[in-house]
């Protein structure tokens, strides 16, 4: 049966061999409570340049820093994400020093160093690695190379590094991933010990001394020296002991250890509060306003439906919201509740935003302005930003899950369908093609089984600003009904314009731009759709005119009718 926790062995030992300082710079991390489960545990070495009298303080610089900004970055994030830009910022910062010092027109004496580094999380080792050094996963008695050598050689004695920590402004580092399992072991060793020992001689020793890696490791530093090394010498086993199981994460426990809600009604007391009235009931979820006996505080209480009592996926993703909630910092996102004692039941606790959904709004605006659409998508828009900062997708951005209160500020209320890179890597809940949204507000990449990107949430955004301007949707259904890219190519984009709402033609051009089918015609970036929405783009002003039968289609057909009804009545004339 599989653990609940990440369980691993290392051993390690390092030796300046027969050079004056050791050069070399190693460690691993292995964190406490759920940060071994959101982040996982990290094991690195870096290798210093022989030519430079600094490069010590680059291996060790790198190794450390690589450890304190790791668990530093959101749990929200990718392992490659947050590990991409921690070892690009240490980059810099090498490159940096170097630029300051009298080294700055010679990087061979500068801070420079190798870098080798895994990252072990739920069941796969994330693997970054730029230089010499290598990473091996062992099988049986043979050991598989899961790095290699970014050298050039002059000859065959004679090589120099060609790429390294704080050689230039940017490094380019590889990356790969290694499906992993209880038993899996792997070495990092630098070049002064691979050398000179061979998988088999490294293999030998390691089994022999398995139960005890740290004399291991130091038994292969010794042989390597013995046979001849003349460089800084360092050895780092891990070993998997036992993996996490699916259900391990901290949200995943609280399915099981909390209790599910009973339905509700008004004057109701329930954990600590007081149920004022139900506001909402859908076939998912009972939201609630009620008042904390505590605080006397206004909140907003959602529950899980009955019929997802038996549920563990679906009461996973439920509770998900809150762990989202908890991590995003924007006036246009929801904001949780925090409160003074533990829940004993499965709910999420919000603010309560006195005010009215898009949907409602839209009804009693049926013709807003459009600076007026410009506002409301320019905060939704904000709010956007604060999910794709945090590498999450929000996936069902739709009227109904917008809200605007009575001040004017608009919140994006509902994140059931949220995408989360970070937790996608330890729960099997999390799907980036999941189709969890409206049919009619979602990209059109999920219905033929492509990942959701950010530009899929700036889709979702479009059909919205369309909406709004004219109270329809620019493919109507059409776009659910689509299963392959050719068939979506096929969809004829409505004109927003309309002879009955004055709105410019370059607005419309900009709407089509963000709502075309193929993601990379899109726009790169959701902040130029905002701009080109409150600014004419040249490009499209100096564009003709959509075809009345986009603006108008109908219209363009009895227009058509009529002509040819003047037509034939015209030919019936002359032939008499």
């Amino acid at each position: 049966m599989m653990n609940n926790t990440l369980k691993i062995r290392t051993g390690q030992f390092s030796d300046k061999g027969r050079k004056a300082v050791n050069q070399d710079y190693h460690g691993v991390c292995i964190p406490e409570d759920a940060a071994l489960n959101t982040k996982g545990v990290a094991i690195a070495l870096a290798d210093g340049i022989s030519s430079s009298n600094v490069s010590q303080e680059a291996s060790r610089t790198a190794v450390t820093s690589f450890f304190d900004d790791y668990y530093s970055t959101p749990e929200s994030w990718s392992v490659k994400k947050s590990v991409q830009c921690v070892l690009n910022a240490i980059n810099s910062w090498l490159y940096s020093q170097t630029r300051r010092s009298s080294y700055r027109y010679n990087l061979d004496k500068g801070y420079v160093c190798t870098f080798s580094g895994m990252v072990i999380k739920s069941s796969t080792a994330h693997v970054f690695h730029v230089g010499d050094s290598r990473i091996y996963q062992l099988h049986g008695n043979s050991l598989e190379t899961l790095t290699k050598e970014h050298r050039i050689y002059v000859s065959s004695s004679q090589h120099y590094l060609q790429r390294a920590m704080g050689m230039g402004e940017f490094v380019d580092f590889d990356y790969s991933q290694v499906a992993i399992e209880a038993g899996s072991t792997f070495f990092l060793t630098t070049d002064g010990i691979y050398e000179f020992l061979t998988d088999e001689e490294m293999t030998s020793i390691f089994y022999q001394h398995s139960d005890d890696l740290d004399l291991s490791a130091k038994k292969i530093v010794q042989l390597a020296h013995d046979k001849g090394s003349d460089d800084n010498l360092t050895f780092q086993i891990l070993c998997v002991d036992d993996l996490p199981s699916l259900d391990a994460s901290e949200i995943s426990q609280s399915v099981h250890q909390l209790s599910f809600p009973p339905v509700l009604e008004a004057r109701q007391q329930f954990d600590g509060f007081s149920i004022v009235r139900p506001l909402y009931h859908s076939a998912r979820s009972h939201v609630y306003l009620v008042v904390d006996n505590t605080t006397k505080q206004q909140m907003v209480l959602k529950a899980p439906a009955q019929e997802y009592q038996n549920n563990e996926q679906f009461l996973e993703r439920f509770l998900i919201e809150e762990w989202i909630a908890q991590r995003i910092n924007s006036a246009h996102v929801l904001k949780p509740c925090r409160l003074t004692r533990p829940k004993t039941y499965i709910y999420v606790a919000t603010e309560y935003i006195e005010g009215q959904t898009l949907t409602q709004w839209m009804i009693d605006n049926p013709k807003p302005s459009l600076e007026q659409v410009r506002e409301i998508i320019e905060q939704i828009a904000k709010g956007l930003l604060a999910f794709h900062r945090l590498e999450m997708l929000h996936q069902d951005l739709r009227p109904e899950n917008i809200m605007i209160d009575n001040t004017g500020t608009v919140k994006i209320i509902d994140f059931g369908s949220t995408w989360v890179a970070g937790l996608e890597e330890i729960s099997s809940t999390m799907s980036r093609n999941e189709i969890l949204g409206t049919a009619q507000y979602t990209a059109p990449e999920y219905f033929i089984g492509e990942y959701g990107t950010s530009l899929s949430d700036q889709f979702s955004l479009a059909v919205i600003a369309y909406q709004m301007l004219s109270g329809r949707l620019p493919y109507g259904t059409e776009i659910a009904k689509t299963r392959s890219r050719s068939a979506q190519k096929r969809l004829k984009y409505r004109s927003v314009l309309d002879e009955n709402r004055e709105t410019p033609a370059w607005v419309d051009f900009t709407l089509r731009k963000a709502l075309n089918t193929d993601p990379g015609k899109r726009y790169e970036v959701t902040s130029e759709f905002l701009t080109d929405l409150r600014y004419p783009n040249k490009a499209f002003v100096n564009q003709t005119k959509a075809p009345l039968i986009e603006r108008n289609p109908v219209l363009f057909w009895q227009g058509l009718s009529a002509l040819l009804t003047v037509i034939i009545i015209y030919l019936l004339y002359s032939q008499q």
